[in-house]
């Protein structure tokens, strides 16, 4: 019988931890440290699934943002995932300031402007095309929580940027296709653009 591949493990894996199935999660990141003990992803991974099994809040937050950075460089994912869980004595407040250092840190290099950054302008009276436009135009929107990535794509649908949410939606189903916030709004999208699914 043939083994199942490290690859595909990994990828149950991450499907079990985004179900909020965080002991199913657990054994699978184990699973893979077993045949590979030098897997950091499989490290971090059984590391946030103790986190989220034991209530802690920021688990699923750091998942995400594990999983962002990681499509950009798996590298240096693995690593700055590592320090901030290194780094982590347990209380929520600590984790905020670990979460949010990093992450500065990056926007800086790569010229971005955080989600929260972008709604301020909003709310001090931006229209979003306009600001949108401006933003994209000039940098880009680094979105770091499912609950802004939600919120920016009903924003974008309510706008007119129909297509460009269309092509954010399938990126995230492709990764998360159980999901049921992203379902709901490729409902919607499909309703307003009479788009089939």
């Amino acid at each position: 019988m043939r083994e199942i591949s490290t690859y595909k493990i990994l990828s149950q894996a991450k499907e079990s931890f985004t179900k909020a199935e965080y002991k199913s999660a657990l054994d699978k990141f184990a699973q893979v440290l077993q045949k590979d003990p030098n897997s950091k992803e499989a490290f971090n991974g059984v590391i946030l699934s103790e986190m989220a099994m034991s209530g802690e809040e920021g688990a699923e937050a750091l998942f995400d943002y594990y999983e962002i950075l990681r499509e950009e460089d798996k590298e240096q994912a693995d690593l700055i995932m590592s320090e901030i869980l290194e780094s982590i004595d347990g209380s929520l407040e600590k984790l905020s300031e670990i979460f949010a250092e990093p992450l500065r840190n990056r926007l800086e290099f790569e010229e971005g402007i955080l989600y929260s950054d972008f709604q301020k302008i909003l709310e001090e009276g931006g229209g979003f095309v306009e600001t949108f436009e401006n933003v994209m135009f000039s940098t880009r929107v680094v979105i770091t929580s499912k609950e802004d990535f939600i919120d920016f794509l009903d924003k974008l649908i309510e706008h007119g940027f129909a297509q460009m949410a269309l092509t954010y939606l399938e990126n995230a189903l492709t990764l998360y296709p159980d999901d049921r916030l992203l379902r709901k709004l490729l409902k919607k999208l499909a309703e307003s653009e009479n788009i089939e699914n």
